[in-house]
């Protein structure tokens, strides 16, 4: 198998976006999944690496990367030791970073990258679903979306009518822990404002309705992060697509960080095995 870790995509006056790619080293071109990580996710996340290597061994030409704002850095990919690129990202830099990504894709696969530039799909988890989502919808390069454990709406975890959003609007940030570094995340009121200025084009249910490509949404029915009532409501608005509901998984499918067995959780084997199936 052909691995490349940690490859910088940079752009003048933007933020790098680290990236990793794996496929069975053949010449022969193959077609792409660009998996999108969630929210305080990244690339390295769990169980993500032996994600890549069963899409890789499945033929596909697997990239996973990192957004811009998700709080890693080049030296420090995995978790959050920039907190204030963390306190900048909003959707609107995610569909971009997506956006940078699919351009390097275009501009490398016509000469250098084993890949078939017909063949683009995104896979996503978590609020990340909702970013390949918009995106799949409204750019022709891409063929098919497949989303895990995918949100359904954005607007509604602003929780606008609390105390909480109220705080926030004044003190013009706020912060969430992680609990699993114990860190406070800050998000800065710039998040927000930029979901109204462009509150359209980040309304998921207009991008799935609109949607006219193969979309699957995965979803297992413990998950206590999103709710399985939100795969129906992707699954409602676009009765074209698939829905699998995976009985007893939780949001990452049993995986979790570090994932330090050789061997993929079952549930999580499971969504590899239905979503392998979709993108042939």
């Amino acid at each position: 198998m052909y691995i490349e870790k940690n490859n910088i995509l940079p752009l003048k006056n933007k933020k790098p976006i680290l990236f990793d790619t794996y496929h069975d080293g053949s010449g022969l071109a193959k077609p792409v999944i660009i998996f999108c990580h969630g929210y305080k996710g990244f690339k390295d996340w769990g169980a993500w690496h032996l994600v890549a290597e069963a899409f890789a061994n499945a033929g596909f030409f697997f990239l996973k990367f990192n957004f811009s704002h998700n709080g890693g850095t080049v030296d420090q990919p995995i978790d959050f030791p920039d907190l204030e690129a963390f306190a900048q990202n909003n959707f609107s830099k995610e569909l971009e970073d997506l956006d940078r990504v699919l351009d390097y894709i275009f501009a490398e696969g016509q000469q250098q990258l084993p890949i078939d530039l017909d063949q683009i799909h995104l896979l996503a988890h978590s609020r990340g679903g909702g970013i390949a989502l918009i995106k799949a919808e409204e750019d022709p390069r891409i063929q098919k979306v497949a989303t895990w454990a995918s949100v359904s709406d954005f607007r509604a975890r602003f929780q606008e009518h609390t105390e909480a959003f109220q705080q926030w609007k004044n003190k013009g940030r706020t912060h969430i822990e992680n609990a699993r570094t114990k860190q406070q995340m800050p998000h800065d009121w710039q998040f927000y404002e930029d979901f109204l200025a462009h509150e359209e084009r980040l309304t998921i249910k207009r991008a799935v309705t609109a949607l006219n490509k193969p979309m699957l949404v995965i979803h297992g029915t413990e998950d206590t992060t999103v709710s399985e009532k939100e795969a129906q409501q992707l699954q409602l608005w676009n009765p074209k697509s698939t829905l699998h509901i995976i009985d007893g998984a939780d949001h990452v499918f049993g995986a979790s960080h570090p994932w330090h067995e050789s061997q993929l959780p079952r549930d999580l084997e499971l969504v590899i095995q239905k979503t392998v199936q979709f993108f042939r």
